[in-house]
C-alpha cells in the first residue's frame, strides 16, 4: 500500500515531527509510514487523513 502523506505534509508546510506530535506517535512511526514500511492502524489512518484534510481513500492507495 502506498500513501501520499509526505506529499500532503510538505504542501501544508508540516514537518514529520509536527505530524507525530499532533497524532501522538513517534517521528519514527511517521517515517516508517511515509516510506511504506509500516501500515498504520485504521484509527491512526483516519486521524492522519483528518489532520491532512483528506480522506483515507485519497491518502492511502491500495496496490493490487
Amino acid at each position: 500500500m502506498r500513501n501520499k502523506i509526505k506529499e500532503l505534509r510538505k504542501q501544508q508546510g508540516l514537518r514529520q515531527e509536527d505530524i507525530a506530535v499532533k497524532l501522538g506517535v513517534s517521528r519514527q512511526t511517521i517515517i516508517a509510514i511515509e516510506n511504506d514500511k509500516y501500515n498504520p492502524t485504521l484509527e491512526l489512518a483516519m486521524k492522519t487523513a483528518r489532520l491532512l484534510n483528506t480522506t483515507v481513500e485519497e491518502l492511502f492507495i491500495m496496490e493490487v
